[in-house]
């Protein structure tokens, strides 16, 4: 007997979470995308009958309503779905093996300048109960490059305070050491009393605090990705940079900043975790002027001799 598809596509989470090491975003969003092709589907009930004609047709059915990215997102999430299920000899060929994705744009990454940052660094007052934590966090985006989820899955035994460096835990579960700036140690250290504070008032509310976690909530838990966005757009909206500025535009400008002042790709890379130098490359869109000052400092043609 057939397993239903809806058995299948939990089986599926399991594997990509326990086997392939998958990040709990990215397993929440391959099953979101499986689930909802499997609603619209003829062929649900018999998934040994999706062939390419099914998967075009739902192709068809997003044009117009999704981004070149969510589409290119979706197939992503079915492709591995569909190579699961034939590793597991449940269908006996892959119906997107004929697909391609769809053209995107390329993508240039949103960054601040300096000063902007300095800005952004700065907006946190004495008004802003959870003061001390935010600056913290905005610090460590800063000073790491770190993904948000990366900073939201961060314990108190992921710091070494006195070597000054940070252990993260990245996609695929893949851990890497990055060094910290002394401004994030600072506010870190500053943040570890309220900490402390938030951790016993949630004890004593009788609220399930999270004593490992290190960014916490006013009920002693775990920050979640979205409080953090919600935080970030709020600073952003004070430095008068809102309509630029994300948790991720942070790591884009820390990458952008190193490569300006010099730091080689291959140390970028390195920084930010990225499996692939190609990945890492789109960090080399520098500015214009500072391309021109590198050229007429360097080059020997690029200036006119008198």
């Amino acid at each position: 007997m057939k397993e239903p598809i809806s058995e299948l596509i939990d089986r599926f989470g399991t594997w990509i979470e326990t086997e392939k090491g998958y990040s709990a975003n990215t397993l929440s969003s391959y099953l979101r995308d499986i689930r909802e092709f499997a609603l619209q589907t003829k062929e649900k009930d018999h998934i040994e009958k999706i062939d390419s004609r099914a998967i075009r047709a739902y192709v068809y059915s997003l044009s117009g309503k999704n981004k070149s990215s969510s589409v290119a997102r979706k197939l992503s999430a079915l492709r591995t779905f569909f190579r699961f299920l034939l590793r597991d000899g449940t269908v006996d060929a892959d119906p997107l093996a004929g697909i391609s994705m769809p053209k995107q744009g390329k993508y240039i990454p949103v960054f601040m300048t300096v000063d902007e940052v300095f800005s952004l660094l700065d907006a946190p007052g004495e008004r802003d109960i959870f003061c001390l934590r935010d600056m913290a966090i905005l610090e460590l985006l800063y000073s790491t490059g770190m993904r948000v989820a990366e900073i939201v899955s961060l314990e108190l035994d992921n710091f070494n305070f006195e070597e000054g460096i940070v252990r993260v835990i990245g996609k695929g579960k893949k851990e890497r050491i990055v060094p910290m700036g002394n401004p994030a140690m600072d506010a870190l250290h500053a943040y570890q009393p309220l900490r402390e504070k938030l951790i016993a008032e949630g004890l004593k509310q009788g609220e399930r605090s999270d004593a490992k976690a290190f960014f916490l909530n006013a009920r002693g838990g775990r920050l979640t990705v979205r409080s953090i966005e919600r935080l970030v757009k709020m600073y952003a909206q004070r430095a008068g940079i809102a309509a630029r500025v994300t948790p991720h535009s942070l790591r884009h400008s820390f990458a952008t900043h190193l490569l300006e002042m010099g730091a080689d790709l291959r140390s970028v890379q390195e920084l930010l975790g990225h499996a692939s130098l190609s990945t890492t490359q789109k960090y080399t869109h520098l500015n214009m002027d500072y391309l021109k000052e590198v050229y007429d400092k360097a080059h020997p043609m690029s200036r006119k001799k008198e």
